[in-house]
C-alpha cells in the first residue's frame, strides 16, 4: 500500500476522529461540563444504525435520523437525573456518575443486540472509487464532508449567534446567568442532548467502517479525550486540526511500524506537545 493511499486513510480516519470528539468538545470546553459514557453512546447509536438497517431494513438516511434521535434523548436524560450535580458543578460526582451510566449503556446494550461483533452495510459503503491504484467508498467521503460542513457550522453558531452567547453565558457563571432570567436548567440539558446528538451523528457515519462490538465505547473515550486536550479544551477549531493530525498519525504509523502501538505512540507525541504548549494546538504563543 503506498504512501498517497494511506494520506487518504489518514485523511478519514481524521475526520472521522474528529467528529467523534466534536460533541465533547462543546461539553468540556464551553459548558465546563464532562461525560465519560461519551464512548458508550457511540456504541449504542452505532448498533441502533445497524439493527434500524440490517433488522428493519428502513433506509439508511433516515436511520441516522433515528439514532441521532436517540443520543439526543440519551444525553438530555443523563442531564436531567444528574442536574443536581451539575447545578452545584460537581465535577468529581458527575465524572463517577456519567461513567456508571456508560456502564449501564454497555450491560443494556449487550443484552438487547447480543455481544457478538456486527457489520452495518449501506449504500455508501458499495459504492468504490478508483483514481488509479488509490481507492476509496462513498462512505469515507460522506465522512470527509460531513465533518467538514459540522464544524464550519457550529463553531459559526457557538461564536456568532445568540445560542452561543446563552451557552457561554451559563458556563461561565450559571447563578449570575440564573438571576439574569437564564433557564439554566434547559441549557444544561440542551448542552447535553447536542453532545449525544453529535456523537450519534459520528456512530452513524463511521460505524460502517468498523466492526461494532459493546465493548468499543471505552476505545472511543480515549481517542476523544486526545483530540480534545490536544486541540485545546474548548476550541472547535482546534479539536477539528488534532482529529485530522491524529488520524494522519495512526494511519502514517501503523503503515510504516505496528499498529498496535499507535495510540502508545500518540500519547509519546500528546505529552511531547503539551511538554511545549500546554493550551494545546488552540495556545497563543507565548500564552500560559
Amino acid at each position: 500500500m503506498n504512501f498517497l493511499q494511506q494520506l487518504i486513510n489518514g485523511l478519514v480516519l481524521g475526520h472521522a476522529y474528529a467528529l467523534l470528539a466534536v460533541g465533547w468538545t462543546v461539553l468540556l470546553g464551553v459548558a465546563r461540563l464532562v461525560n465519560f459514557g461519551h464512548g458508550q453512546i457511540y456504541m449504542l447509536c452505532a448498533f441502533t444504525t445497524w439493527f434500524i438497517v440490517s433488522r428493519l431494513g428502513i433506509p439508511y438516511p433516515l436511520a441516522i435520523v433515528a439514532a441521532v434521535a436517540v443520543g439526543a434523548a440519551v444525553g438530555a436524560i443523563m442531564q436531567k437525573i444528574m442536574m443536581g450535580l451539575t447545578l452545584k458543578q460537581d465535577l468529581v460526582r458527575i465524572m463517577i456518575v456519567t461513567l456508571g451510566f456508560g456502564y449501564v449503556l454497555e450491560g443494556a446494550a449487550a443484552l438487547f443486540f447480543g455481544s457478538s461483533a456486527q457489520i452495518l452495510e449501506t449504500p455508501l459503503t458499495a459504492h468504490d472509487f478508483y483514481i488509479k491504484d488509490l481507492w476509496f467508498n462513498g462512505q469515507d467521503f460522506a465522512i470527509i464532508i460531513m465533518a467538514m460542513v459540522f464544524f464550519v457550522a457550529l463553531k459559526l453558531i457557538v461564536e456568532n449567534t445568540q445560542l452561543g452567547r446563552l451557552v457561554r453565558m451559563v458556563a461561565e457563571d450559571p447563578p449570575l446567568a440564573q438571576l439574569a432570567g437564564i433557564n439554566v436548567r434547559r441549557v444544561y440539558i440542551g448542552v447535553f442532548a447536542f453532545e449525544g446528538a453529535a456523537v450519534a451523528l459520528a456512530a452513524a457515519l463511521v460505524a460502517p467502517r468498523t466492526p461494532i462490538l459493546t465493548s468499543m465505547g471505552f476505545e472511543e473515550v480515549i481517542i476523544t479525550f486526545v483530540v480534545v486536550v490536544l486541540g485545546g479544551i474548548g476550541s472547535i477549531a482546534g479539536s477539528y486540526v488534532a482529529g485530522l493530525l491524529l488520524g494522519l498519525f495512526s494511519a502514517m504509523f501503523g503503515w510504516l511500524a505496528d499498529p498496535s502501538y499507535t495510540m502508545t505512540a500518540a500519547f509519546c507525541v500528546l505529552i511531547a506537545i503539551l511538554a511545549i504548549r500546554p493550551g494545546g494546538f488552540a495556545a497563543k504563543r507565548g500564552g500560559n
